[in-house]
């Protein structure tokens, strides 16, 4: 094995933003069995370490390829562009109204301990996320469109957060 190989390489996948997770997750289930240190207990304590090494290096691989998000920055990594998450801060301004509206929300329905609004809200944000990885796909797969591709995994990654600041609300007046 290479450890130069990327990791779609790894799994034997193509390099793309669709991938069959059944297929990556059989597919690191077989890596794992070739490299888990397990299997390599009576081996001299080099070969114990690159198995190590290996089995390291099949972990976070499969992590990466595995959430949508990171795979889609994997990918752009790959493609040699730079989405500029930490420095790139803009976003178009009906985005950031929208995100504003969504926060206004969530603190109102969370202060007046609403749980049937913020599951609602829940709802809405996953089907509003799930058309972003829809448009996500189709820049990195169909289009190429790296700048396109790095402004939605921007927007993505505070979707993302808010979703999650939505279940802890949900989980919090639900308490």
């Amino acid at each position: 094995m290479d450890f130069k190989q990327d990791h779609f390489t790894l799994f034997g996948l193509a390099r793309l933003f669709a991938i069959d997770g059944v297929t990556l997750e059989q597919s690191y289930r077989d890596v794992q069995a070739q490299v888990h240190p397990d299997k390599h207990a009576h081996a001299g304590d080099a070969n114990k370490r690159l198995a190590m090494q290996w089995a390291t290096h099949a972990n976070e691989a499969y992590q990466t390829l595995k959430a949508p998000l990171k795979r889609a920055q994997y990918l752009l990594h790959l493609a040699g562009f730079d989405p500029q998450i930490d420095r790139n801060t803009a976003m178009p301004t009906d985005f950031l109204v929208g995100q504003m509206e969504w926060r206004e929300a969530v603190a109102e329905s969370r202060a007046a301990v609403d749980a049937v609004e913020l599951d609602h809200l829940h709802h809405r944000m996953r089907k509003e996320i799930s058309g972003q990885y829809d448009a996500l796909q189709h820049a990195l797969d169909d289009e190429h469109d790296y700048p396109r591709a790095g402004e939605l995994v921007r927007q993505l990654m505070f979707q993302e957060k808010l979703l999650h600041d939505i279940d802890d609300a949900l989980e919090a007046v639900e308490a």
